[in-house]
C-alpha cells in the first residue's frame, strides 16, 4: 500500500454534497486570558487581571467544527443542559452550519464546559464542570429515537466518546446495529470505558495510549504495534484498525490484513489538542466521498499536522489542507 500524493485532488465540491452525523460527548471550551501582576494576599497564587475571553465548540462540538470547516453538511447528536453553557453551545452550532436539531436538553445534568484561565500566554489551571455518570435509560432511548429519524438521511456515522456518560454499552450497540442495518459505515473514536463495545464498525480509531491501557501491553516497537492491532482487530469483528501514535504517527490495518505505516507530517508540534478530533472527522469524510481509505488516512494524518503547528483547539480549513497536500506533492 502507499500514501502518495500524486493522484489526490481537493475540491470542495468533493465533499460539499456529503452529510455526516456525530453522536457524542459534547463540550464547551471556555477560554479566559490575562496577564499576572501580582500575588493574592489571601493565599499564595496568582492573580490573573482578564482581559479576554471566549467560547469554542469541544469535545464531539470539535469534530462537527471541523467537518463544517470542511465545507461538509454536519448533524450532531449529544446532550447538553438547561443551562448558559448549552444556549452558548446551541448558538456556536448555528453560527457553523451545524445541524443540532436532534441534541438533547438536560435538566439533571450540567453541559461539559471546560474553561482554561490563560495567565501570559501560559495555562494556569483548567476548571472543569461535568456529570460523567452515565445517562439514564429514558434519555438512551430519546438519543436512539432521535438518531433513527436522521440516520437515512446521512451518508456516515462517527461516534466520539470522552467517557463523559453518553456512549453507554446498550446505546453503543443499538447506534451500530441501526447504522449497519441502514448501510452506513460507522467510524468510532474510542476511549478507556467500553472500548470493546464497539463490535462490528467500519473503523476503529483508538490513540497509543488507549490502545496500550486497554490492552495492558506497551507498544515499545513496530511488532508490538502490530500485534495490538489485530488483536483489536479480531475482538471487535471491525473491518479496519487505525492506531495513533503521536509524534510516530499512525499505523493501519485493514479489513485485508495489510499494515500502512505512516509517518507524522507535523513540521513542528505546538499543541496536540484535538488532532484526534481532526483525524477521524478528515478520515470519515474523505472515505465517504469515495478517495481510498490509505489515501483517506493519509489526509487525515496531513490535516492533524496542521493542527499540531497551531495553538490550542482549531478546525481544519479546506485550503490550509490543499495547500500543504500540494506542497507534499
Amino acid at each position: 500500500m502507499t500514501n502518495s500524493f500524486n493522484n489526490i485532488k481537493i475540491t470542495s465540491s468533493n465533499l460539499k454534497n456529503l452529510h455526516v452525523l456525530v453522536v457524542g460527548d459534547l463540550m464547551l471550551d471556555v477560554y479566559q486570558s490575562g496577564d499576572v501582576n501580582r500575588i493574592s494576599p489571601e493565599a499564595p497564587v496568582p492573580i490573573v487581571d482578564v482581559e479576554n475571553s471566549f467560547e469554542r465548540l469541544g469535545g464531539a462540538s470539535n469534530v462537527c467544527l471541523n467537518i463544517a470547516s470542511l465545507n461538509a453538511k454536519c448533524s450532531v447528536i449529544g446532550m447538553v443542559g438547561n443551562d448558559e453553557a448549552g444556549n452558548k453551545m446551541k448558538h456556536l452550532f448555528d453560527k457553523s452550519g451545524i445541524n443540532s436539531d436532534q441534541i438533547i436538553i438536560s435538566n439533571t445534568r450540567p453541559t461539559t464546559t471546560k474553561t482554561r484561565i490563560i495567565a501570559n500566554n501560559q495555562q494556569v489551571v483548567r476548571i472543569d464542570k461535568e456529570n460523567k455518570s452515565e445517562i439514564h435509560k429514558l434519555e438512551e432511548e430519546q438519543i436512539l429515537l432521535n438518531f433513527r429519524k436522521i440516520i437515512k438521511d446521512v451518508d456516515v456515522v462517527i461516534l466520539q466518546d470522552y467517557n463523559k456518560g453518553l456512549l453507554t454499552k446498550k446505546l453503543i450497540q443499538n447506534l451500530i446495529k441501526c447504522s449497519n442495518n441502514n448501510s452506513k459505515p460507522v467510524f468510532v473514536d474510542p476511549k478507556f470505558d467500553n472500548f470493546f463495545s464497539y463490535k462490528n464498525v467500519f473503523l476503529f480509531k483508538p490513540n497509543k495510549k488507549e490502545a496500550e491501557q486497554t490492552l495492558g501491553v506497551s507498544f515499545n516497537n513496530i511488532e508490538n504495534i502490530k500485534s495490538g492491532a489485530i488483536t483489536i482487530k479480531n475482538k471487535l469483528n471491525c473491518e479496519n484498525v487505525l492506531i495513533t501514535l503521536g509524534e510516530d504517527g499512525m499505523l493501519l490495518l485493514t479489513n485485508e490484513n495489510r499494515f500502512l505505516q505512516i509517518p507524522t507530517k507535523a513540521k513542528k508540534v505546538h499543541d496536540v489538542s484535538g488532532a484526534g478530533d481532526t483525524v477521524i472527522s478528515t478520515l470519515a469524510l474523505f472515505f465517504t466521498a469515495n478517495y481510498p481509505l490509505n489515501q483517506s488516512v493519509s489526509i487525515a494524518n496531513i490535516a492533524a499536522g496542521i493542527i499540531c503547528e497551531s495553538i490550542g483547539v482549531t478546525p481544519i480549513k479546506l485550503n490550509d489542507l490543499k495547500n500543504r497536500i500540494t506542497n507534499e506533492k
